[in-house]
Protein backbone atom coordinates (compact mmCIF):
# COMPACT_ATOMS: atom_id res chain seq x y z
CA UNK A 1 0.00 0.00 0.00
CA UNK A 2 1.65 3.30 -1.04
CA UNK A 3 2.48 5.80 1.49
CA UNK A 4 0.87 9.18 1.12
CA UNK A 5 3.35 11.82 2.28
CA UNK A 6 2.02 14.81 4.15
CA UNK A 7 2.78 17.43 1.24
CA UNK A 8 1.12 15.33 -1.19
CA UNK A 9 -2.04 15.22 1.43
CA UNK A 10 -1.84 18.57 2.01
CA UNK A 11 -1.44 19.43 -1.20
CA UNK A 12 -4.70 17.33 -2.51
CA UNK A 13 -6.58 18.24 0.07
CA UNK A 14 -6.27 21.93 -0.96
CA UNK A 15 -7.26 20.73 -4.56
CA UNK A 16 -10.30 19.25 -3.15
CA UNK A 17 -11.52 22.54 -1.35
CA UNK A 18 -10.89 24.93 -4.01
CA UNK A 19 -12.80 22.68 -6.17
CA UNK A 20 -15.85 22.55 -3.24
CA UNK A 21 -15.30 26.59 -3.77
CA UNK A 22 -15.47 26.66 -7.11
CA UNK A 23 -18.93 24.85 -7.63
CA UNK A 24 -21.47 26.98 -9.49
CA UNK A 25 -24.09 28.05 -7.00
CA UNK A 26 -27.48 26.69 -8.72
CA UNK A 27 -30.53 29.39 -8.08
CA UNK A 28 -33.84 28.09 -9.82
CA UNK A 29 -36.51 30.69 -10.96
CA UNK A 30 -39.72 30.58 -12.23
CA UNK A 31 -40.72 33.23 -15.32
CA UNK A 32 -41.20 36.65 -12.84
CA UNK A 33 -40.27 40.03 -13.14
CA UNK A 34 -39.17 40.22 -9.63
CA UNK A 35 -36.31 38.32 -10.29
CA UNK A 36 -34.89 41.06 -13.10
CA UNK A 37 -32.35 41.72 -10.40
CA UNK A 38 -29.93 38.05 -10.86
CA UNK A 39 -29.52 39.50 -14.50
CA UNK A 40 -28.28 42.42 -14.05
CA UNK A 41 -26.06 40.16 -11.37
CA UNK A 42 -24.75 38.03 -14.07
CA UNK A 43 -24.50 40.66 -16.41
CA UNK A 44 -22.60 43.72 -14.83
CA UNK A 45 -20.16 40.81 -12.92
CA UNK A 46 -21.44 41.30 -9.96
CA UNK A 47 -21.72 37.30 -9.50
CA UNK A 48 -18.02 37.47 -10.27
CA UNK A 49 -16.85 40.35 -7.90
CA UNK A 50 -18.09 38.04 -5.03
CA UNK A 51 -15.74 35.43 -6.18
CA UNK A 52 -19.20 32.89 -7.35
CA UNK A 53 -19.75 31.14 -10.32
CA UNK A 54 -23.82 31.70 -10.40
CA UNK A 55 -26.12 29.08 -12.75
CA UNK A 56 -29.80 30.56 -13.46
CA UNK A 57 -31.92 27.78 -14.22
CA UNK A 58 -35.46 28.14 -15.09
CA UNK A 59 -38.03 26.14 -13.02
CA UNK A 60 -41.66 27.06 -13.39
CA UNK A 61 -43.42 24.77 -11.07
CA UNK A 62 -42.71 24.64 -7.21
CA UNK A 63 -43.56 21.30 -7.07
CA UNK A 64 -40.26 20.38 -9.40
CA UNK A 65 -38.06 23.41 -7.77
CA UNK A 66 -38.46 22.13 -4.01
CA UNK A 67 -37.70 18.44 -4.19
CA UNK A 68 -35.06 20.06 -6.58
CA UNK A 69 -33.65 21.54 -3.21
CA UNK A 70 -33.74 18.61 -1.49
CA UNK A 71 -31.82 16.41 -3.48
CA UNK A 72 -29.28 18.80 -4.10
CA UNK A 73 -30.03 19.26 -7.56
CA UNK A 74 -29.81 23.23 -7.22
CA UNK A 75 -28.57 25.20 -4.13
CA UNK A 76 -30.84 27.91 -3.94
CA UNK A 77 -34.54 28.51 -5.03
CA UNK A 78 -36.48 31.74 -4.90
CA UNK A 79 -40.33 31.40 -4.29
CA UNK A 80 -43.08 33.11 -1.65
CA UNK A 81 -42.95 32.99 1.41
CA UNK A 82 -45.86 30.85 2.34
CA UNK A 83 -45.01 28.47 -0.64
CA UNK A 84 -42.15 27.08 1.24
CA UNK A 85 -44.41 25.66 3.92
CA UNK A 86 -46.04 23.65 1.76
CA UNK A 87 -43.33 21.43 1.90
CA UNK A 88 -41.68 21.42 5.03
CA UNK A 89 -42.08 18.08 6.88
CA UNK A 90 -39.85 14.42 7.97
CA UNK A 91 -36.80 15.52 8.25
CA UNK A 92 -36.56 18.22 5.71
CA UNK A 93 -36.06 21.50 6.77
CA UNK A 94 -35.08 25.01 4.74
CA UNK A 95 -34.08 28.52 5.51
CA UNK A 96 -35.16 31.63 4.64
CA UNK A 97 -32.27 33.61 3.42
CA UNK A 98 -33.31 37.07 2.02
CA UNK A 99 -36.11 38.86 0.22
CA UNK A 100 -35.76 39.74 -3.27
CA UNK A 101 -39.31 41.58 -4.21
CA UNK A 102 -42.75 42.32 -2.87
CA UNK A 103 -45.77 42.76 -4.68
CA UNK A 104 -47.15 46.53 -4.39
CA UNK A 105 -50.39 46.50 -6.43
CA UNK A 106 -49.44 43.25 -9.15
CA UNK A 107 -51.72 41.01 -7.34
CA UNK A 108 -55.51 41.99 -6.30
CA UNK A 109 -59.25 41.20 -5.79
CA UNK A 110 -61.88 42.32 -8.50
CA UNK A 111 -65.46 42.07 -7.86
CA UNK A 112 -68.67 43.10 -9.12
CA UNK A 113 -69.52 46.90 -8.46
CA UNK A 114 -72.00 45.36 -5.36
CA UNK A 115 -69.30 43.71 -3.60
CA UNK A 116 -67.78 46.81 -1.60
CA UNK A 117 -65.82 45.10 0.96
CA UNK A 118 -63.84 41.74 1.82
CA UNK A 119 -66.97 41.16 4.23
CA UNK A 120 -69.31 41.11 1.26
CA UNK A 121 -67.58 37.72 -0.44
CA UNK A 122 -69.37 35.72 2.17
CA UNK A 123 -71.42 33.03 0.41
CA UNK A 124 -69.90 34.28 -2.99
CA UNK A 125 -68.22 32.42 -5.58
CA UNK A 126 -64.35 33.61 -5.70
CA UNK A 127 -62.03 32.20 -8.24
CA UNK A 128 -58.43 31.84 -6.94
CA UNK A 129 -55.57 29.01 -7.49
CA UNK A 130 -55.63 26.89 -5.13
CA UNK A 131 -52.53 26.03 -3.20
CA UNK A 132 -51.04 29.14 -4.79
CA UNK A 133 -50.18 32.66 -3.25
CA UNK A 134 -53.19 33.49 -4.05
CA UNK A 135 -55.13 31.16 -1.87
CA UNK A 136 -52.93 32.29 0.70
CA UNK A 137 -53.37 35.88 0.01
CA UNK A 138 -56.94 35.50 -0.02
CA UNK A 139 -57.01 33.57 3.19
CA UNK A 140 -55.14 35.78 4.85
CA UNK A 141 -57.55 39.43 4.19
CA UNK A 142 -60.65 37.03 4.50
CA UNK A 143 -59.34 36.29 8.30
CA UNK A 144 -58.55 40.10 8.45
CA UNK A 145 -62.66 41.01 8.05
CA UNK A 146 -63.40 37.42 10.23
CA UNK A 147 -64.26 35.41 7.89
CA UNK A 148 -62.43 32.00 6.39
CA UNK A 149 -62.00 30.71 2.76
CA UNK A 150 -64.38 28.39 4.13
CA UNK A 151 -67.38 30.97 3.73
CA UNK A 152 -66.93 31.84 -0.06
CA UNK A 153 -67.37 29.48 -3.09
CA UNK A 154 -63.88 28.66 -4.12
CA UNK A 155 -63.55 28.14 -7.96
CA UNK A 156 -60.16 26.45 -8.22
CA UNK A 157 -58.32 28.00 -11.54
CA UNK A 158 -55.10 29.98 -12.59
CA UNK A 159 -54.85 33.10 -11.87
CA UNK A 160 -54.90 34.05 -15.60
CA UNK A 161 -58.15 32.11 -16.10
CA UNK A 162 -59.84 33.50 -13.03
CA UNK A 163 -59.52 37.12 -14.23
CA UNK A 164 -61.14 35.77 -17.13
CA UNK A 165 -63.42 34.16 -15.76
CA UNK A 166 -64.42 37.65 -13.44
CA UNK A 167 -64.64 39.68 -17.28
CA UNK A 168 -67.13 36.98 -18.69
CA UNK A 169 -69.17 37.14 -15.45
CA UNK A 170 -69.01 33.22 -14.32
CA UNK A 171 -68.00 34.40 -11.07
CA UNK A 172 -68.45 36.84 -8.41
CA UNK A 173 -64.86 37.62 -7.79
CA UNK A 174 -61.59 36.77 -8.59
CA UNK A 175 -58.03 36.79 -7.13
CA UNK A 176 -55.38 37.79 -9.91
CA UNK A 177 -53.01 39.77 -11.41
CA UNK A 178 -51.71 41.97 -14.50
CA UNK A 179 -53.13 42.31 -17.02
CA UNK A 180 -56.42 40.83 -15.52
CA UNK A 181 -56.46 43.47 -12.57
CA UNK A 182 -57.07 46.17 -14.81
CA UNK A 183 -59.35 44.36 -17.41
CA UNK A 184 -61.40 43.12 -14.52
CA UNK A 185 -61.97 46.72 -13.23
CA UNK A 186 -62.90 48.27 -16.33
CA UNK A 187 -65.74 45.48 -17.19
CA UNK A 188 -68.99 47.17 -17.03
CA UNK A 189 -69.39 44.98 -13.76
CA UNK A 190 -66.58 44.88 -12.32
CA UNK A 191 -64.32 47.34 -10.01
CA UNK A 192 -60.75 46.57 -7.75
CA UNK A 193 -62.13 45.69 -4.33
CA UNK A 194 -58.22 45.41 -3.13
CA UNK A 195 -55.01 44.88 -3.87
CA UNK A 196 -51.67 44.11 -2.76
CA UNK A 197 -50.41 48.23 -2.09
CA UNK A 198 -52.28 47.94 1.04
CA UNK A 199 -50.50 44.90 2.70
CA UNK A 200 -47.01 45.34 2.25
CA UNK A 201 -44.54 41.87 3.06
CA UNK A 202 -47.75 39.57 2.66
CA UNK A 203 -46.49 38.59 -1.22
CA UNK A 204 -42.84 38.47 -1.02
CA UNK A 205 -40.25 36.32 -2.73
CA UNK A 206 -37.44 35.13 -0.86
CA UNK A 207 -34.61 33.21 -1.46
CA UNK A 208 -34.25 29.52 -0.22
CA UNK A 209 -31.79 27.12 0.51
CA UNK A 210 -31.62 23.94 2.24
CA UNK A 211 -30.45 23.80 6.45
CA UNK A 212 -27.67 21.68 5.43
CA UNK A 213 -26.50 23.76 2.21
CA UNK A 214 -26.96 26.89 3.95
CA UNK A 215 -24.35 25.82 6.75
CA UNK A 216 -22.15 24.40 4.19
CA UNK A 217 -21.90 26.94 1.61
CA UNK A 218 -22.89 30.22 4.05
CA UNK A 219 -20.10 32.39 2.68
CA UNK A 220 -21.43 31.42 -1.15
CA UNK A 221 -24.73 32.43 0.00
CA UNK A 222 -23.55 35.19 1.67
CA UNK A 223 -21.75 36.25 -0.85
CA UNK A 224 -24.88 35.83 -3.30
CA UNK A 225 -26.68 38.43 -1.10
CA UNK A 226 -24.37 40.77 -1.03
CA UNK A 227 -24.50 40.60 -5.12
CA UNK A 228 -28.28 40.93 -5.44
CA UNK A 229 -27.97 43.83 -3.48
CA UNK A 230 -25.81 46.05 -5.74
CA UNK A 231 -28.17 44.59 -8.73
CA UNK A 232 -31.01 46.04 -6.80
CA UNK A 233 -28.92 49.74 -6.33
CA UNK A 234 -28.05 49.25 -10.10
CA UNK A 235 -31.65 49.19 -11.02
CA UNK A 236 -32.60 52.07 -9.00
CA UNK A 237 -29.56 54.30 -10.79
CA UNK A 238 -30.58 53.03 -14.20
CA UNK A 239 -34.05 51.58 -14.71
CA UNK A 240 -33.81 52.04 -18.61
CA UNK A 241 -30.82 49.46 -18.74
CA UNK A 242 -31.76 47.63 -16.06
CA UNK A 243 -35.19 46.77 -17.84
CA UNK A 244 -33.10 45.85 -21.04
CA UNK A 245 -30.99 43.40 -19.14
CA UNK A 246 -33.68 42.40 -17.26
CA UNK A 247 -36.10 41.44 -19.66
CA UNK A 248 -33.38 39.29 -21.74
CA UNK A 249 -32.32 37.48 -19.18
CA UNK A 250 -35.66 36.51 -17.65
CA UNK A 251 -37.33 35.69 -21.07
CA UNK A 252 -40.42 34.24 -22.14
CA UNK A 253 -43.44 36.39 -22.03
CA UNK A 254 -40.99 39.24 -20.29
CA UNK A 255 -38.74 39.39 -23.08
CA UNK A 256 -39.68 42.72 -23.92
CA UNK A 257 -38.18 45.28 -22.15
CA UNK A 258 -41.82 47.47 -22.08
CA UNK A 259 -43.81 44.65 -21.31
CA UNK A 260 -41.00 43.93 -18.19
CA UNK A 261 -41.39 48.04 -17.33
CA UNK A 262 -45.22 47.74 -17.46
CA UNK A 263 -45.23 44.54 -14.86
CA UNK A 264 -42.58 45.46 -12.59
CA UNK A 265 -44.66 48.65 -11.70
CA UNK A 266 -46.74 45.91 -9.58
CA UNK A 267 -43.62 44.96 -7.31
CA UNK A 268 -40.54 46.51 -5.42
CA UNK A 269 -37.25 45.08 -5.31
CA UNK A 270 -35.73 44.57 -1.52
CA UNK A 271 -32.59 46.71 -1.50
CA UNK A 272 -30.03 45.83 1.52
CA UNK A 273 -32.18 48.53 4.06
CA UNK A 274 -35.29 46.96 3.03
CA UNK A 275 -34.11 43.42 3.50
CA UNK A 276 -32.60 44.20 7.36
CA UNK A 277 -36.08 45.64 8.36
CA UNK A 278 -37.91 42.82 7.04
CA UNK A 279 -35.91 39.81 7.80
CA UNK A 280 -35.04 41.62 11.33
CA UNK A 281 -32.29 39.83 13.54
CA UNK A 282 -32.68 36.07 15.97
CA UNK A 283 -33.67 38.65 18.60
CA UNK A 284 -36.19 40.80 17.40
CA UNK A 285 -37.51 38.99 13.77
CA UNK A 286 -38.80 41.30 11.48
CA UNK A 287 -42.15 41.09 9.60
CA UNK A 288 -41.39 38.33 7.55
CA UNK A 289 -42.12 36.12 10.82
CA UNK A 290 -45.74 37.78 10.58
CA UNK A 291 -45.90 36.13 7.16
CA UNK A 292 -44.67 33.21 7.98
CA UNK A 293 -47.38 33.13 11.20
CA UNK A 294 -50.14 33.99 8.67
CA UNK A 295 -49.47 31.19 6.35
CA UNK A 296 -48.46 28.18 8.99
CA UNK A 297 -52.43 29.35 10.07
CA UNK A 298 -54.21 29.51 6.99
CA UNK A 299 -52.21 25.75 6.00
CA UNK A 300 -53.58 24.42 9.37
CA UNK A 301 -57.15 25.82 8.90
CA UNK A 302 -57.93 24.67 5.48
CA UNK A 303 -55.50 21.16 5.94
CA UNK A 304 -52.75 22.25 3.77
CA UNK A 305 -50.67 20.79 6.78
CA UNK A 306 -50.15 21.05 10.48
CA UNK A 307 -46.96 22.37 11.53
CA UNK A 308 -45.24 22.93 14.40
CA UNK A 309 -42.65 25.81 13.36
CA UNK A 310 -41.58 29.28 15.47
CA UNK A 311 -40.84 31.55 11.91
CA UNK A 312 -37.36 32.54 13.93
CA UNK A 313 -36.05 28.88 13.26
CA UNK A 314 -36.80 28.90 9.50
CA UNK A 315 -34.78 32.48 9.04
CA UNK A 316 -30.97 32.26 8.33
CA UNK A 317 -30.77 35.74 9.88
CA UNK A 318 -26.94 36.01 9.49
CA UNK A 319 -26.62 35.85 5.49
CA UNK A 320 -28.64 39.43 5.81
CA UNK A 321 -26.97 40.67 8.75
CA UNK A 322 -23.50 40.10 7.58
Amino acid sequence: MPIIRPFVLATLTAVMTLSAQAAPLKLAHSTWVGYGPLYIAQDQGYFTEEGLEVELIVMEDPKVRFPALAAGQIDVAVSTVDTLLNFLGGQQSYRYLFALDDSKGGDGIVAKQDIKSLADLKGKSVAYSEGSVSQFYLGVLLKGAGLSLKDVTGQNMTAADAGAAFVAERVDAAVTWEPWLTRGKQSPHGHLLVDSSTSPGLITDVAIATAETTAARKADLAALYRAWVKAVDYQKANPEAADAIMAKGVGGWLDDPAVFAETRAGIVYYDGAMNQTFIGTDGAPGPIAKTIDNAVALGKEIGTFDLQVTPAELIAFDIVNQ
